[in-house]
């Protein structure tokens, strides 16, 4: 059974703005269509069937929206950020105080769309035996700035920081796709936590405990108007080639 997926999904969404100022990022329309509508269709193609969403900002317009997740071919359930910012990190442990999060299970952003195969990174996750796992790309500062040094099936550094002193070996980036276990986030933060999940992973990575998996197919978001644009061009095409199909 392919592992639940956590759907990190409360963010402000201030790039798209004025966009988001009525509706959260994940509803901002795709080739007029929610962004969620897209992840979920894609999660529930790979296989995925539990679906947990930890939400903030309007969230309360997203639960309406996906509800149940049964028409996805999905199993939702919500976990609520409430009125204290906790950063994705925390977010998780909330979800772990809720009883929400599975022995282990993918991590990925609300306004991500990612041309993945999701039971290979189980797979590669599995196979590794490190108790998390972070997908990366080969970006050479293509899309954003490399954060990743990657050897061997290993992450040997991630580091939004980029020291100086590692920049020149940082040929990577994250792609926005993990997995973990629950054992991670109860040993890592405290309940109530505030915390970003980036320092998580970087922490894991100094503890040679983060393992990797390469992606050779670039990511798509949602979460600004360049990447709306990418991400409609990129869907537009895969609609042509089904049509031709």
């Amino acid at each position: 059974m392919t592992l639940q997926c956590v759907i990190l999904a409360g963010g402000l969404g201030t790039r798209l703005r004025p966009l988001t100022e009525a509706i959260p990022k994940a509803l901002v329309p795709v080739l007029g269509v929610p962004f969620t509508d897209w992840q979920l269709e894609h999660l529930a193609r790979q296989g995925v069937e539990r679906v947990v969403y930890s939400i903030g900002y309007r969230g309360e317009m997203l639960r309406d929206h996906v509800g149940d997740g049964s028409r996805f071919g999905l199993r939702v359930t919500w976990v609520e950020d409430g009125p204290q910012l906790r950063g994705t990190g925390g977010a998780l442990r909330l979800a772990l105080d809720h009883g929400a999060l599975e022995d282990a299970f993918f991590v990925l952003y609300g306004d991500s769309y990612l041309p993945v195969s999701m039971p290979e990174v189980e797979h590669a996750w599995r196979r590794s035996g490190a108790p998390a796992l972070m997908t990366v790309i080969r970006n050479e500062g293509r899309w954003d700035t490399s954060n990743v040094v990657f050897d061997a099936g290993r992450v040997v550094v991630y580091d939004k920081s980029r020291p100086a002193e590692l920049r020149p070996r940082m040929h990577w980036i994250d792609y926005g796709l993990s997995v973990l276990t629950r054992a991670v986030i109860s040993e890592s933060m405290e309940p109530g936590a505030v915390e970003d999940l980036a320092d998580l992973l970087r922490s894991l990575s100094v503890r040679e405990q983060l393992a990797g998996l390469e992606v050779r197919e670039r990511f798509y978001e949602a979460g600004s108007p360049d990447g709306l644009r990418d991400l409609e061009a990129h869907l537009s095409l895969r609609r042509m080639e089904a049509d031709r199909a």
